[in-house]
């Protein structure tokens, strides 16, 4: 099945190549004589790719980290090691989606001078940070995850990034925390504790984080449920919201590119008609849309909503047998016997 855009996990492509240096018999790599040619483009000193070969980000990683000189010990981190273990929505693109992020490197030990194309820090990680996936060295999800939200350098980013980690089911924002506590003299931990305390494992994209954080910290709102299933007094699901307040009985919804699709608009409208049928109050918010203007779209919403007591509503959160409750992220990882990869360090 093709992946969706919107899906939080995404397989590696087949087909990489890695980079590989001068060979005299040309089995291992160019000769000197094809690197020199068209066929071959130098992605680093001393280290050839086809000309011709993917147009991805996986195969922009592998070829930066070719520029790791102690593989034993250096490892792609942040962004790209997440990308290489999973997470589809750390694609190596900056926040308005037109330019490609340098690719982080750890480097161990040596020096290698700059180059377009990669970050150099010479931060330590300890060998228990690092893993080998498919022959390229990577920081572990908990590292990665840690560096990445530091590189980010701004709030409403760094919990984009645990929120897309989790979704991906790389790492829950509990596990997260165990790791981050025992680092509390590093660089950024401040941003890195803050930015936990409002990330969900139940955000679906990076836009419903955005969405939820405007809810809590322009409109100035309890934290929203997310992503949980919305049923009438007979069991059928009418909806799964993006963010759903149950005491106001106030749906939300992000509408993204995706939505513009003739059938998807389609059945869009008939789940606000479901929803409003049932008593619940309906806003949405779109692309282009501001921070103020989703703030206030959501005050003026909540206004309308009816504050229903239970009793009196058609609507319910409860389950039926049919539906039932799904096991959490952490109960995942304690039943895969992952707890402890997720968080030493």
């Amino acid at each position: 099945m093709e992946q969706q855009t919107w899906d939080p996990w995404c397989e590696r492509p087949s087909g990489l190549l890695t980079p590989s240096r001068i060979d005299k018999s040309g089995d291992a790599g160019p000769t000197r004589g094809q690197a020199a040619g068209p066929n071959w483009v130098r992605v680093a000193p001393r280290w050839y790719v086809p000309a011709e070969r993917p147009d991805c980000v996986e195969q922009r990683i592998l070829e930066q980290a070719c520029r790791l000189h102690d593989k034993d010990r250096g490892a792609v981190t942040a962004w790209a090691s997440l990308r290489w273990q999973g997470g589809a929505f750390f694609d190596g693109l900056s926040p308005n989606g037109e330019n490609e992020l340098d690719v982080p490197l750890l480097l161990g030990t040596g020096s290698v001078r700059p180059a377009s194309g990669s970050h150099i820090s010479k931060e330590q990680v300890a060998p228990s940070e690092r893993v080998v996936i498919d022959g390229l060295p990577v920081t572990t999800i908990q590292r990665a995850l840690f560096d990445e939200v530091r590189r980010r350098g701004e709030l409403w980013g760094a919990v984009q990034a645990i929120d897309m980690a989790s979704a991906a089911r790389l790492i829950s924002v509990l596990l997260f925390w165990a790791y981050v506590v025992h680092r509390p003299a590093w660089e950024g931990v401040p941003l890195v504790r803050k930015a936990i305390g409002l990330a969900s494992d139940d955000s679906r994209s990076p836009r419903e984080t955005w969405l939820r954080l405007v809810w809590i910290l322009l409109a100035d709102l309890p934290p929203p449920l997310c992503n949980k299933p919305v049923f009438d007094r007979d069991g059928q699901l009418l909806g799964i919201p993006d963010v759903f307040d149950p005491r106001a009985g106030l749906v939300g919804e992000y509408s993204g590119v995706h939505h513009k699709d003739i059938q998807r608009h389609r059945s869009d409208v008939s789940r606000e008609e479901l929803f409003r049928n049932h008593g619940l109050e309906y806003f949405e918010v779109v692309r282009g849309d501001s921070r103020a203007v989703a703030a206030q779209r959501i005050l003026d919403a909540r206004a309308r909503a009816k504050f229903l007591p239970p009793e009196s509503c058609a609507w319910t959160l409860v389950r039926p047998p049919w539906y039932p409750e799904p096991e959490t992220l952490d109960a995942y990882f304690v039943r895969m016997g992952m707890v402890h990869e997720l968080t030493h360090r």
